[in-house]
């Protein structure tokens, strides 16, 4: 039981902390619980090996997340969507979901996750898909048809500013920036 088998380079943890709002500590934490995830006998690849996102969602901080799939999709450097995490892109997603990132990052992170059809702005059919989510999808917790277009109407008087029935990143962060519980919930916590 002398450790994970695995080591992160002297170099490459201070690029990381260069390049993300994570601190030494959980950069190490991050690796570790990264190559938890891999067979024993592949941990010394960690660093070049894509883990899967069924894999991935065995982590309790996303099993329970509502939005599990779309945060391992937006995270996923893999061309076709279906190809894991890298162990960047599982510390970029740290990264984003830290205490330390900015508000911006935030806010331009849950936009992309919200947008589940990657068009850039967010239509009748994503905040559908975005209120199913936190909802549940079960049949006793979904609104009826007229609940959930009453409560779309509701969000795109609120914040569609330009009025064209889609919400874009600049609204988006807009209405995030009058939310002050949103930076301290958007967050995984290692």
């Amino acid at each position: 039981m002398g450790g994970s088998g695995s080591r992160l380079p002297r170099d490459l943890l201070g690029e990381y902390q260069e390049l993300t709002f994570l601190t030494k500590q959980e950069i190490l934490l991050a690796h570790r619980r990264f190559s938890e995830l891999l067979p024993k006998e592949s941990r010394e690849q960690a660093l070049a090996t894509r883990i899967p996102e069924s894999k991935i969602l065995t982590l309790p901080e996303l099993r329970a997340n509502p939005f599990r799939h779309r945060i391992c999709r937006v995270f996923s450097t893999a061309g076709d969507g279906q190809g894991g995490l890298s162990f960047e892109d599982f510390l970029d997603m740290l990264s984003v979901f830290s205490d330390s990132a900015t508000p911006e990052i935030k806010s331009h992170y849950a936009f992309r996750i919200f947008d589940f059809d990657d068009d850039g702005t967010l239509d009748k059919k994503d905040l559908e898909n975005l209120v199913n989510c936190l909802t549940g999808e079960g049949e006793e917790s979904r609104l009826s048809r007229v609940e959930m277009d009453q409560l779309i109407q509701n969000i795109l008087e609120e914040s569609d500013i330009d009025k064209d029935g889609t919400i874009n990143l600049s609204e988006f962060q807009h209405i995030i920036s009058r939310s002050p519980d949103f930076t301290s919930s958007f967050k995984i916590v290692l």
